[in-house]
């Protein structure tokens, strides 16, 4: 990992990760959670670890984790925070985080939105959590490096079954325009957003997107239930997940 200047925090995050995916983690890509960075902040701030470790537990057991893996990938931060050992206050709380697993499901939202087979606000905000996150450990901008695609395709009806054949069909255009797996959401009636990387074909690619869905509208006979043509824009990410967040729930109907 190449080493850069920034914040005590971003750069002990660095080194922690660094150091648990070449030692103890099984899947480097799913190092990253909200939680590990306020575990760094505590640690930094001299504060109580012990409550940040425990969100911490709860979030290695929610993404399947080991326990074992969890307690040795913290243990590795403290080491690099310069302590001997892992105090065993925060070693109990993220082993009870881990043991009683994510808050109800029940209370937590849906990710998935049924209609269009897209994600949900919820999970853009998360999906967008892991790329501030990646941001600030390689010290980048996001509004340099990622956008939102806006797709409006919204017209004033009240036939639920038009809603629901409409959603469907964008839902189709736009795994089919950016493949599946790809960050985006369905944010409202008639409106989606994709979470894309900037470069220089952005601007042709919306031209190309907008002509694909309505390709796919005429295809899928569903043309008449949208807006002609469809309206496609850019959103910039501001400069923080917590205003990236209230861009989402701004655009949403």
């Amino acid at each position: 990992m190449t080493e850069t200047t920034g914040t005590p925090t971003a750069a002990l995050l660095r080194e922690w990760e660094s150091a648990s995916v070449q030692q103890v983690w099984l899947r480097p890509g799913d190092w990253y959670t909200p939680a590990a960075e306020a575990l760094v902040e505590a640690l930094e701030a001299r504060l109580d670890t012990a409550p940040a470790a425990y969100r911490l537990g709860q979030a290695r057991s929610t993404a399947g984790v080991g326990i074992t893996e969890a307690i040795d990938d913290m243990s590795l931060l403290f080491r690099a925070a310069g302590f001997e050992t892992t105090p065993i206050r925060s070693i109990r709380a993220l082993c009870q985080g881990w043991t009683e697993g994510a808050p109800d499901l029940a209370s937590v939202p849906t990710m998935t939105d049924p209609e269009s087979g897209l994600g949900t606000p919820e999970y853009l905000v998360q999906r967008l959590a892991e790329v501030y996150g990646n941001a600030e450990r390689c010290e980048t901008d996001v509004s340099r490096t990622h956008a939102l695609v806006v797709v409006d395709v919204s017209v004033d009806d009240s036939d639920p079954w038009q809603r629901m054949a409409r959603n469907a069909a964008i839902g189709e255009a736009l795994r089919g325009a950016y493949g599946a797996g790809h960050p985006m959401a369905r944010l409202g009636e008639g409106l989606y957003a994709v979470l894309i990387r900037r470069d220089d074909q952005l601007g042709a690619g919306i031209a190309a997107l907008r002509d694909h869905v309505a390709e796919r509208a005429v295809a899928m006979r569903v043309d008449n239930l949208m807006r002609q043509p469809p309206r496609v824009w850019i959103e910039t990410l501001p400069a923080t997940h917590h205003y990236a967040s209230a861009l989402v729930e701004s655009l949403q109907r």
